[in-house]
């Protein structure tokens, strides 16, 4: 078990990989890694511990922790949906692994949420860049490679059709988040995996079973890395799965009620440095 103050029990045994999340996390909110935390995750490395960072962001956002990924170059991206070598490509990264969302199933997922939720917007995340509705929210930092009907944007002739459906976006200018959530939940099923990391009500929806917690086991299962052995740090819907799955694992100071009862512990906030207060503690106890 892990105390309130993030401290780690004694009687845990050093882990072998480390799993954060980056926005809200391992970022502060101005989206930078502090020197502290570059510091410690360095450390960590050199030690013989593994860092995989696992998040909803895709594969083109991941410049910020570009020069943190060591010797492995991998990061989980949009929420499980795919495994990246930032390190297979020169200056860009290769898909390693894809768990995408059909095009039938996310027609349907369309279907049952615009029936649930009238009003809502969608965005289809593919593995070459973000394609929305002319509704949704637009993304100054992201412009979309095409805006049209998501009925449009998923059909068999697509510009993009050969491009693997990673998630969709789903937006309500009304709704509170957590009811958005909650709502789509109950309207889809099991037919997709939803969840949200965004303070607005935006929901990611990926393929049935696809979760950070589910490809993460995937990553270590292929480097005989066993769940004990994983300590994992998040604050969000979308953490869940995987601060569960973790041996150990931290909410953080400013998580979601959710991430905090899924968690073995507790870390101060994302702005405080909490990741690295915890990787500190884990090296000074070796």
């Amino acid at each position: 078990m892990t105390s309130a103050n993030g401290l780690a029990s004694a009687s845990i045994p050093p882990p072998r990989l480390i799993a954060t999340d980056l926005d809200g996390t391992l970022l502060r909110d101005d989206k930078t890694v502090s020197a502290r935390t570059i510091a410690a995750l360095a450390a960590a490395e050199k030690a013989g511990i593994d860092v995989f960072f696992v998040t909803g962001r895709p594969a083109r956002w991941m410049d910020v922790v570009r020069d943190h990924v060591h010797g492995h170059g991998l990061v989980i991206c949009g929420n499980g949906a795919a495994v990246v070598d930032l390190h297979g490509d020169e200056g860009g990264h290769v898909f390693v692994k894809v768990l995408p969302l059909e095009r039938i199933d996310a027609l349907d997922v369309i279907s049952l949420v615009r029936a649930a939720a009238p009003g809502t917007s969608f965005a289809v995340e593919r593995t070459g860049g973000i394609h929305h509705e002319p509704g949704y929210p637009p993304l100054t930092f992201d412009p979309a490679s095409s805006v049209a009907p998501a009925e449009k944007l998923l059909a068999r002739h697509a510009d993009a059709a050969g491009q693997p459906v990673l998630k969709l976006l789903a937006h309500h200018p009304e709704l509170s988040p957590d009811d958005f959530l909650a709502l789509a939940r109950a309207s889809v099923g099991d037919r997709a995996s939803i969840t949200r990391s965004s303070p607005t009500a935006l929901l990611e929806i990926s393929g049935p079973g696809v979760s950070k917690a589910g490809t993460l086991a995937l990553c270590c299962a292929e480097r005989g890395v066993a769940p004990a052995e994983v300590v994992a740090f998040g604050d969000m819907p979308n953490d869940v799965e995987m601060l569960s799955w973790a041996g150990t694992s931290y909410a953080m100071g400013n998580a979601h009620p959710l991430a905090v009862a899924a968690a073995s512990g507790r870390t101060v906030a994302n702005n405080e440095d909490g990741v690295a207060v915890v990787i500190e503690q884990i090296l000074g106890a070796l």
